[in-house]
């Protein structure tokens, strides 16, 4: 059985009577449709992800102005300054050495190899004459590569003590106290080239005192 109440005489529609939710116009706005608690205690709507990291990423190297365009006088003088420093870099001038060629150790190994002829000098003329050999199709030919690979191996191998031994007791005599690290692989990398591509250029000749 139902029971039938009358309607109280200041509400004209019971839903926007009882709903909590419902505001005066007067109201604040902060909770309007649409916008989330977030939103209105920020006063602006939240960004999208993309949009917050597009904003975060700059370049690692900062702000650079570009580079202006070189005119054909600025190469002409680059070109030139790369042609001086070779030039004295060949005739042995500190400032314009390689880092790894700089220091008296590297001088004195330099003047070693150079005023000495050994069979590791011709290392780069029978490697030339074994790529050649690899390409024919003669079966003679293929026989004898692998023999005489192993052959100059143990005779770069054989130099490269003798060159150990003999510059380490000369770094001993004429510069005590200097460090000898690495001497060893640039002295023998050194003989391996042929002479007249050395750079720098030899200062001594084969056979003269240093």
């Amino acid at each position: 059985m139902r029971v039938f109440r009358r309607r109280s005489a200041g509400a004209t529609d019971g839903t926007a009577q009882d709903s909590p939710g419902a505001l005066s116009p007067d109201a604040p706005s902060d909770n309007k449709a649409g916008r989330s608690p977030a939103e209105a205690a920020k006063g602006r709507p939240t960004p999208k992800r993309s949009v917050a990291e597009a904003k975060r990423r700059q370049p690692i190297t900062g702000s650079r102005a570009p580079a202006a365009p070189r005119t054909p006088e600025d190469k002409a003088k680059a070109r030139a300054n790369r042609a001086t420093k070779y030039e004295a870099m060949k005739r042995g001038e500190a400032w314009a050495l390689n880092p790894r060629d700089r220091g008296p150790t590297r001088a004195l190994a330099r003047d070693f190899v150079d005023s000495k002829r050994r069979i590791s000098e011709y290392y780069m003329y029978v490697l030339v004459l074994l790529l050649a050999a690899v390409f024919l199709r003669n079966s003679k030919t293929q026989e004898i590569i692998s023999p005489l690979v192993l052959v100059l191996v143990v005779v770069i191998l054989i130099d490269a003590f003798l060159i150990r031994r003999s510059l380490t007791r000369l770094i001993a005599e004429r510069l005590p106290g200097e460090s000898a690290r690495g001497l060893t692989l640039y002295a023998v990398m050194r003989a391996l080239q042929i002479r007249r591509f050395r750079v720098p250029a030899p200062r001594v000749q084969p056979g003269q005192k240093f």
